[in-house]
């Protein structure tokens, strides 16, 4: 048996952040996809500092060693490990990024710097840093100053040391790069080769032009960046609305404590010192060396350069077979179910349906919650279009959507303003579930019709991240989403759902009892399986219970793209379950809960993993599925997945990320098997009508 019986949450999801390293290395994924998971990567790392490794440093120094929460390791012990493993990785993705720089060049596709620069494109920086660069640029001159400036966490700059002619003093001063400009200039070409170059490099080129009133024999730049406690501290004023206690939280986060350094580790000492001293970064933060250039989540915005033959290929969303989007959704939905899985079939099916409730005149009310919206979302412009034509419209907005709280109190005051009735959720508890219902009169009744998903209603996302939607009109799944409403309003009161499974009450007592009756089937000797497909797992009960299954007999398979606590394998204690993760091309987001009940198949969707906050601490909605083509094909939806061997990767205790072994097994993508699979459904319509 192995020493702990879970993997800690932190590693294990720096574990699913070296999966995508591993795309980022991977030589079959095209050269500007490469780049792109590089981005992704940093960018996850960013926000996991930003809110998990803060997280576990405030413990750290309330000098509470935190075993009991964190699996059996210390708090401060976990520090270490986490500094010692993202320098490890950091390095790694600067090796990588040196490798698709290399091979870009073979496509003639150079990126340069600063020393590189043709005459032709000297004359051309010259004009874009005066036209362009220059008016954006903030430098600031930091020895005389009474207190050192605040330096955001979202942004990259260049410390920068100047040593005078005359005197020798040295001067620093820090230049911010700039957000509003892209990071990477296209540069003229007269040659079938193309050029970028960062936009740190042409600051570099122009420090002359900028330290022009300085009498200085040299001058050096070189990058840093700081990351800040992302956590809202949430003040307990009873005067003051919610939107005012979020807002201030949010200005607040900007000066939250550092909690990670990065620096070029060509810097000189001198001046490293003297940034870590005025930002008073002492040894418990996580101070990393690192390479010339950082946010290199800016990657994921490289120039395609025309060359989609470097890119994936794009797959069109398909249309949903039977449901038209020319005709009415609401119509076919009246007697049917159906099923939206997104990116393989289009999210304008969603937007549809708002847009058609909000001119039927016969739609008397909408209502919605909404977590994390895209930036022009026309999820709020038809809500407000429906107020607009007389329906009562109320929206659940979760103000604390960690990192869209600025963009959702925006979209909050829109639709105030234009009459939506809003609730901004209840005290200790985010809503973080994905559910409509809207209300229309026929024949003199009130029949309701909605949707419930995995995922965010949110255009952008939708385009990358895979989830699905029930579209029903089951009067009774909806008349429990009616009641969740009503608990939203009148929170003290804690409602029955006959359908519906619903956090934080009900989520964690329900799957239990759906484990403990595959248990039973087990010890009965009839067939028995669980198939779950979620982004995370690790909340230690759940994952008891699943070891508990596994011991009966129970057949377990998890596809787990994230976070996994749970050692899969081991004789004794999970010896029948396995695990895998799937990184590919598009985000696997969705979750799917199958319980196999002796021949009598249960399927569930959810907004919920299996993670404590989820089950104790949110608003989640799991929704069963009664449509038996729907369940089949959530059932072959998860097999699809289960396939793969191209992607797919085992979770262990060891953390290796190893990837599935294929034997003498055809090639199988599941992502792009998926594709197919939904594309052959409309070959099939077809060729029937």
């Amino acid at each position: 048996m192995l020493e702990h019986k879970y993997i800690d949450r932190e590693k294990s999801w720096l574990a699913f952040n070296a999966r995508v390293l591993q795309e980022a290395a991977d030589d079959s994924v095209p050269l500007l996809d490469r780049l792109r998971f590089l981005g992704i990567f940093s960018n996850n790392l960013d926000e996991f500092f930003r809110v998990r490794f803060a997280a576990i440093r405030r413990l750290s120094l309330s000098g509470i060693s935190g075993e009991k929460y964190l699996g059996g390791i210390s708090a401060q012990q976990l520090v270490k490990d986490i500094t010692e493993i993202v320098i490890q990785q950091q390095s790694e993705s600067l090796r990588i990024l040196n490798i698709i720089e290399a091979k870009l060049e073979t496509e003639n596709i150079f990126i340069i710097n600063e020393n590189q620069i043709s005459r032709e494109q000297e004359n051309f920086l010259k004009d874009f840093f005066i036209q362009k660069l220059s008016p954006e640029l903030v430098t600031i001159i930091l020895n005389d100053l009474a207190e050192f400036p605040l330096l955001k966490d979202t942004l990259g700059y260049l410390a920068v040391k100047l040593v005078m002619n005359q005197t020798e003093e040295v001067r620093y001063a820090v230049i911010e790069i700039p957000k509003t400009i892209n990071r990477f200039v296209v540069l003229p070409s007269n040659t079938e080769k193309q050029y970028v170059i960062l936009l740190d490099d042409v600051i570099r080129h122009n420090l002359k032009s900028i330290f022009n009133i300085f009498d200085y024999q040299s001058v050096s730049a070189h990058m840093i960046k700081i990351t800040r406690d992302a956590q809202l501290d949430i003040d307990s004023d009873l005067s003051k609305s919610m939107i005012e206690k979020i807002s201030t939280s949010v200005k607040d986060r900007r000066i939250g404590e550092p909690v990670r350094f990065i620096y070029d580790q060509l810097i000189e000492k001198d001046t490293l010192q003297f940034f870590l001293d005025k930002m008073k970064i002492v040894t418990t933060d996580s101070i990393i060396p690192g390479g010339r250039y950082h946010n290199r989540r800016d990657y994921m915005n490289f120039p395609n350069l025309g060359r989609f033959d470097l890119l994936y290929q794009t797959n069109e969303p398909l249309p949903i077979p039977g449901l038209s989007l020319e005709g009415s959704i609401l119509e076919k939905i009246s007697t049917k179910d159906y099923l939206l899985n997104a990116p393989y079939q289009s999210f304008s099916y969603l937007t549809k349906f708002l847009r058609e409730a909000a001119l039927d005149p016969k739609v008397t009310s909408i209502k919605i919650t909404l977590y994390r919206l895209a930036k022009n979302s026309q999820i709020i412009s038809s809500l407000i279009n429906a107020a607009k034509n007389g329906k009562k419209v109320t929206v659940q907005i979760e103000l604390q959507a960690r990192f869209d709280e600025a963009s959702n109190i925006s979209y909050a005051e829109q639709m105030k303003t234009e009459g939506i009735e809003l609730i901004f959720g209840i005290k200790g508890l985010k809503v973080h579930s994905k559910i409509c219902v809207i209300e229309r009169t026929e024949n003199d009744k009130i029949k309701r019709y909605g949707f419930i998903s995995t995922g965010n209603f949110n255009e952008s996302t939708a385009k990358v991240y895979t989830d699905v939607t029930l579209f029903t009109s089951h009067q009774q799944i909806l008349k429990d989403i009616t009641k969740i409403f009503e608990f939203f309003d009148i929170n003290y009161r804690v409602h029955r759902y006959k359908h519906l499974i619903v956090s934080p009450h009900y989520t964690r007592t329900r799957f239990y009892k759906l484990i403990d009756r595959e248990i039973l089937h087990a010890s009965a000797g009839r067939k028995t399986h669980i198939k779950l497909k979620m982004n995370s797992l690790s909340d230690f009960k759940m994952i008891d219970k699943l070891y508990e299954a596994s011991n009966a007999g129970v057949k377990i398979q998890l596809e787990i793209r994230g976070i996994c606590s749970l050692i899969p394998g081991i004789p004794g204690m999970s010896e029948n379950i396995e695990a895998i993760s799937i990184v590919d091309n598009y985000l696997e987001h969705s979750r799917i809960y199958i319980f196999g009940n002796a021949g009598q198949t249960e399927v569930y969707i959810s907004s919920a993993d299996f993670m404590t906050r989820n089950l104790d601490g949110r608003v989640e909605v799991t929704c069963p599925i009664y449509d038996q083509e729907i369940k089949n094909e959530l059932i072959d939806n998860f097999d699809l997945g289960w396939k793969g061997n191209v992607k797919a990767r085992y979770h262990s205790y060891k953390l290796d990320n190893k990837y599935r072994v294929r034997n003498h097994n055809p090639v199988f993508r599941a992502q792009l098997e998926t594709y197919k699979y939904y594309r052959n459904k409309i070959d099939v319509l077809e060729e029937i009508v």
